[in-house]
């Protein structure tokens, strides 16, 4: 495999364009290919109207870049972009190295436009997630706060029809210039009881009356291009978007693609509009290709006039729309207000029903899950460790260990560990992140600040470019994770893999790392806990099931963008904090752990252990309610959706379920609280405890006096108390 195109942007022609590669793969460049986007999903622009106005839930609307991805074998890099130097072929993106391409495609939409004193004044419609989330946080307010729409255009009428809807007791006022409002526009804004005020400040838009923080002035006076296009260096109209030929090659530009709102065809021009953006689609997909194989490209007329669809106001309960085309306006109708609809919904479909990712799977058919969850199960492992004469360290693991005779200069214990995982993610900067954490919280885990770090990185088979691309943003993603918490890569080796990678190119990258540490204190230890004890836990549950669900495609997009930012938190600092709390409170803390493939109960487990005849054996209760799952993980575990690793977890359910006899107390008892026994939130919950987590969090064993200081230090939502130690 040899290039590297970047499509930069998640917009209506690239989620086309990944729909069509995954419908039709000969379509697709034999290149590796990675999305940027600033998001995981993509706002479907044509129904934003009906979901202000309430007739839609957003994730109606919401298209899932992550699973398009996946399922077209292309990386996602989920990053704000900042900048491009078409010379050097990076794109800059904020908050990381810059990505270098090949070819690149350009679909990044539209900004709404900003250039008075009166629009700076007033909240953007445009970039959507910003408006939307303001239009949410309206609905607090009083009824008597006035919202304004200004604009003059289909989208502020449409706009202030649906918040006239949304808030019919609010009042609602257009700000436009009224000679530019179609007559049947300006009978439907009357009849639905939105003012229409004319614009007549010498900056074309009267100022937004003074009247409280509780009003909402929205600005929808029309679009442009993201500045950073322009000082780019790239060619650009008036409104900054990119100017291409009819092949959709930008002008000058060899290997330049631009597409959508962000564009326009320099000799034959169309308005910024997502009928264009979806039009785009397959002449885009044609020509990409032909530039990945050194090919000519094909010219793409595009069609003159559209139809145009507009939601209207409900007439008897029902809504309503207008249809225009060219002069030609009908409407409002509720037959027009159907036809948009399934034409909304049908486009959604078509994103919606590609088909399901298939990813890895054993000899018997079972979908093999990565990151933690493809650790070695406890079983195997612990017998693979006796018949090579190392017994020990199955039967009393720690999470890191101390280095023989081994002292820093300042007299601190140095400890060394060693974790990886097969990539988890196709982004191989944030995997390499991940992977870092993942790996320093073996160290954590022991109370021990990470110094240094060396790491094995497993390149695929590609071309030597793409290797290089490929391990430099993998080691910046080591650095990044690694610099946070004062320690340092100081070295590593890198080895090829024999065997070619199936699907997304970048998810054949496998990182191990060695880190060093040294611990200011005593080092904690997974054995210790005394009666007495409160278990507290650093974070949610639920990373295995969800990552697993998302291979089937069963998994909300922002449940898995919920997973992802907690598993991308460095948790070096609750692990400082902890140490100064020693201080203040000695001996109170007893023992400690990380919560990783085999789940919170199979860790828990290891806390226990096994009991001597001098140490009388110790029982947890956990309180099955107060255990923190993130969002969607207890429901698609109710659904019966579980990790590969979950079947030989379950092993662990024996602490709570033993076969010992029948007098013997269980090890662990479940208090269930309002959780009926045997209902399916039961179930889930067992799931739940052998879930295995990828970055998880940390577990300690404290005095009730020491975590009464944790919670009130560090507060409720980052420390959750799940558990008491009993005799």
């Amino acid at each position: 495999m040899t290039g590297h195109l970047v499509l930069a942007g998640g917009g209506h022609s690239h989620a086309l364009l990944l729909r069509k590669w995954v419908m039709n793969p000969g379509s697709r460049p034999k290149t590796f290919i990675t999305l940027v986007s600033r998001h995981s999903t993509a706002l479907y622009s044509g129904m934003v109207p009906g979901l202000v106005a309430g007739h839609y839930q957003r994730e109606e609307l919401e298209i899932d870049l992550r699973q398009l991805t996946d399922q077209a074998e292309v990386a996602l890099i989920v990053a704000e972009i900042k900048g491009l130097d078409p010379l050097k072929h990076q794109l800059w993106l904020a908050d990381r190295p810059p990505i270098r391409y090949d070819q690149l495609s350009l679909n990044v939409g539209c900004i709404t436009n900003n250039l008075g004193p009166i629009q700076r004044d007033t909240l953007a419609i445009k970039p959507l997630e910003q408006a939307l989330t303001a239009i949410d946080e309206a609905d607090a307010s009083p009824l008597t706060a006035p919202v304004r729409v200004l604009g003059s255009g289909l989208a502020a009428i449409e706009l202030s029809l649906a918040l006239r809807h949304r808030w019919p007791s609010r009042t609602v006022s257009l700000q436009a210039r009224t000679n530019a409002i179609h007559r049947r526009f300006q009978k439907g804004l009357a009849l639905a009881g939105v003012s229409v005020q004319p614009a007549s400040t010498p900056e074309g838009r009267t100022k937004p009356s003074s009247q409280g923080k509780e009003s909402l002035d929205l600005n929808c006076t029309g679009s442009c291009a993201p500045t950073w296009l322009k000082d780019s260096g790239l060619p650009v109209d008036e409104r900054g978007r990119v100017r291409t030929e009819a092949t959709l090659e930008v002008l000058g530009h060899s290997g330049h693609f631009a597409a959508g709102d962000c564009a326009v065809i320099d000799a034959d021009p169309r308005p910024a509009s997502g009928v264009w953006a979806v039009r785009a689609a397959d002449p885009l997909s044609r020509n990409l290709k032909a530039s990945c194989n050194n090919r000519p490209l094909r010219p793409w007329r595009s069609q003159r006039q559209a139809m145009q669809l507009v939601g209207g106001f409900s007439r008897n309960g029902k809504p309503t729309a207008w249809a225009l085309w060219g002069p030609i306006c009908l409407g409002p109708h509720a037959l027009l207000w159907t036809w948009k609809e399934q034409i909304d919904r049908r486009f959604m479909s078509r994103l919606r029903g590609a088909k399901m990712a298939e990813g890895n799977h054993d000899a018997q058919g079972t979908m093999l899950c990565r990151g933690c969850a493809a650790k070695l199960p406890a079983d195997d492992l612990e017998a693979a460790l006796e018949d090579a004469g190392f017994a020990k360290l199955g039967q009393a693991p720690e999470d890191a260990a101390s280095i023989p005779e081994t002292q820093s200069t300042a007299g601190d214990s140095v400890l060394q560990s060693v974790d990886g995982f097969p990539a988890l993610i196709s982004d191989p900067w944030l995997n390499a992140r991940l992977t870092a954490l993942h790996a320093c919280s073996d160290l954590w885990a022991c109370g021990a600040k990470a110094r240094s770090a060396q790491a094995v990185v497993t390149l695929p088979l590609a071309a030597p470019s793409l290797q290089r691309l490929l391990l430099s943003q993998t080691l910046a993603g080591l650095r990044s994770a690694l610099e946070d918490q004062g320690a340092e890569l100081i070295g590593g080796h890198t080895l090829e893999t024999r065997s070619h990678t199936e699907g997304t190119l970048s998810l054949g990258v496998q990182v191990a790392l060695n880190v060093q540490g040294s611990a200011q204190g005593p080092i904690w230890s997974k054995r210790g806990m005394q009666a007495g004890d409160q278990l507290l836990l650093s974070g949610a549950l639920g990373m295995g099931v969800l990552f697993a669900a998302a291979m089937k495609g069963a998994v909300r997009p922002g449940d898995l963008d919920r997973a992802l930012a907690q598993m991308n938190q460095s948790q070096h600092r609750r692990v400082e904090l902890l140490r100064s709390l020693e201080e203040e409170h000695p001996g109170q803390l007893h023992a400690a752990t990380d919560i990783t493939g085999f789940g919170l109960l199979g860790h828990l487990g290891e806390m226990l252990g096994t009991p001597s005849v001098n140490n009388p054996p110790l029982r947890v209760q956990l309180e099955v309610e107060a255990l923190p799952a993130l969002k969607g993980a207890i429901e698609l575990l109710e659904k019966g959706h579980t990790s590969s690793m979950a079947p030989a977890n379950r092993r662990a359910w024996s602490l709570v379920h033993p076969q010992q006899e029948a007098n013997r107390l269980k090890p662990i008892t479940l208090h269930l609280g309002a959780i009926a026994k045997g209902s399916p939130r039961h179930k889930a919950a067992l799931e739940l405890l052998v879930d295995p987590q990828t970055c998880g969090p940390l577990l300690i064993a404290v005095t009730p006096e020491l975590a009464n200081a944790i919670l009130s230090k560090n507060g409720s939502e980052n420390w959750w108390a799940i558990g008491t130690i009993l005799t």
